[in-house]
């Protein structure tokens, strides 16, 4: 894993070594603002899959450290009760700087707990608010979580993170405003068509520190799982064009940045800044580059 994170020389062929071996565990992703209780959701799912039988292997994207750079770890710290438990293995991560709620190597962590054997996979993402959408394009099934109370409930029913989820889970389902919560999350739902065999979000309210409603998130997860389960082929593939693409993409950058002389780069993005080349021009040029440099080498 520690290969796999740091992106080393190394990543490719191992990652091409366990592929082979992947594609039987359940990927869900948790993912919310933060402060919304993901942890302690986890940690308290992890239980109730526990109890039924199952191995777990958890994912947790915590923000990066700004001393060290790697993960600050608040996430596994939360699920210590698991710590000693054979069937469930924890990894931390840190983002390092990556945008969506996700660090970069997430996808291939996720492989190799698959390639370990882990029934169920569970990511989960930092909590960057709005944007974080990365998470549906690593998961089987995507579970947002929100809780009552912060004074914003109808601006993060607009929000875009609200179109990804799978499962929405109102956490902290005690507090005052939780069932008003609810109706605007169903209210937001009315408004999408669905059609007739297509999976509706539910929306299940839960208390994660005292485990209620947990044992029901479960059952929700299995249940998706069994009526989707003929969909899942499509949306891995789904899932993997992103993968290659973003592969191909990063590839490109770093081809690129090995061909281009040093400050190469940066006098061209300061042409198209004061408007004497255009971006599509500067992309063809860079584009050509790479191109031309791949043929010679």
């Amino acid at each position: 894993m520690s290969v796999v994170e740091d992106e080393s020389a190394e990543t490719a062929a191992l990652i091409g070594e366990l592929y082979p071996r992947t594609g039987r565990a359940w990927l869900v992703g948790v993912t919310g603002a933060p402060g919304a209780g993901k942890s302690t959701l986890v940690d308290r799912l992890t239980t109730e899959i526990r109890a039924d039988g199952r191995t777990v292997g958890i994912i947790a994207v915590d923000p990066t450290s700004p001393f060290t750079g790697g993960a600050i770890l608040g996430d596994r710290v939360r699920m210590v009760g698991h710590a000693h438990d054979e069937g469930v293995f924890i990894r931390s991560m840190a983002t390092r700087g990556h945008l969506g709620g996700l660090a970069r190597a997430t996808a291939d962590l996720a492989l190799i707990l698959d390639a370990a054997g882990k029934d169920i996979v569970i990511v989960e993402t930092v909590g960057v608010g709005q944007d974080e959408v990365d998470i549906v394009r690593t998961a089987d099934i995507s579970i947002v979580v929100l809780m009552p109370g912060t004074g914003d409930d109808m601006q993060t029913i607009k929000a875009g993170i609200m179109e990804i989820a799978d499962i929405f889970v109102v956490n902290k389902a005690d507090r005052e405003g939780a069932e008003r919560l609810v109706q605007s999350v169903a209210a937001s739902l009315s408004l999408h068509t669905f059609a007739a065999g297509d999976w509706k979000p539910p929306i299940v309210k839960t208390e994660a520190t005292t485990g209620a409603g947990v044992a029901e998130l479960w059952q929700t997860i299995r249940r998706f799982r069994e009526q989707t389960q003929d969909r899942r082929a499509q949306r891995q593939r789904a899932r993997q064009e992103a993968r290659v693409r973003d592969l191909v993409s990063r590839a490109f950058m770093t081809r690129l940045d090995r061909t281009l002389a040093a400050g190469e780069l940066e006098t061209m993005i300061a042409a198209v800044a004061d408007r004497r080349l255009d971006p599509y021009s500067a992309a063809r040029e860079l584009l050509h580059r790479a191109i031309g440099s791949s043929h010679t080498s």
